[in-house]
């Protein structure tokens, strides 16, 4: 009788009830309050990386142009190309400069060796923003626009459109480190077409 006394009086106390219960649910909240930092966070991630790629725009168009060659090179008295007249496609199929150097999308008469120090400062801004950006990560593209005139005395004969493009960022939520994984980031790309095209510094 008295054994079932004390069975009966165990299996009535509350005490404890709310620690046990709250030891249940806290995992259940802890995995809620740290996805959400990670939402957080991815989001910061994804609006740095497209605000740098802006700003990396936004420098290449104002400052050197990555192929040296192309800043300093007469389509008029160097190409043949009548002076004061739009420099056609032809002539200027593009250029795309990556950390190894700059390369002709077609055929080109200039040349198109890559000037590491602007391209240096150019990730160097894109940093400021973002700072887990390699060199690696962004590719400058000068394509075909139709402005700018073949002889131009005051610059370089084309003013291109200038795109900056981002890709190969990843981001690791807290959530996903006890697994070693990594989510990747879109790719970017903003443009703009070129300005002077000379100088080091950007608005």
């Amino acid at each position: 009788m008295r054994v079932l006394a004390i069975l009966n009086r165990f299996w009535r106390d509350q005490r404890g009830v709310s620690a046990s219960e709250f030891a249940l649910v806290l995992p259940l909240l802890l995995i809620m309050m740290i996805g959400t930092i990670d939402i957080g966070l991815y989001t910061w991630s994804l609006n740095q990386a497209e605000k740098a790629t802006q700003v990396g725009a936004r420098w290449a168009v104002a400052t050197d142009m990555l192929p040296s060659g192309l800043a300093t090179y007469s389509f008029a008295t160097q190409g043949g190309i009548p002076q004061g007249t739009v420099v056609p496609a032809s002539a200027f199929p593009g250029v795309t400069c990556t950390e190894a150097g700059c390369t002709c999308d077609g055929s080109c008469s200039f040349d198109t060796s890559m000037d590491q120090n602007a391209f240096g400062s150019l990730v160097g801004r894109m940093q400021d923003i973002k700072s887990d950006i390699a060199a690696s990560d962004v590719t400058v593209t000068y394509g075909y626009s139709g402005l700018g005139f073949s002889g131009d005395p005051n610059g370089p004969d084309v003013a291109p459109i200038v795109t900056v493009s981002l890709d190969g960022l990843d981001y690791q939520p807290i959530t996903f480190v006890m697994f070693d994984q990594t989510l990747d980031l879109p790719s970017y790309s903003y443009s703009l077409t070129a300005e002077d095209s000379e100088g080091s510094v950007s608005n």
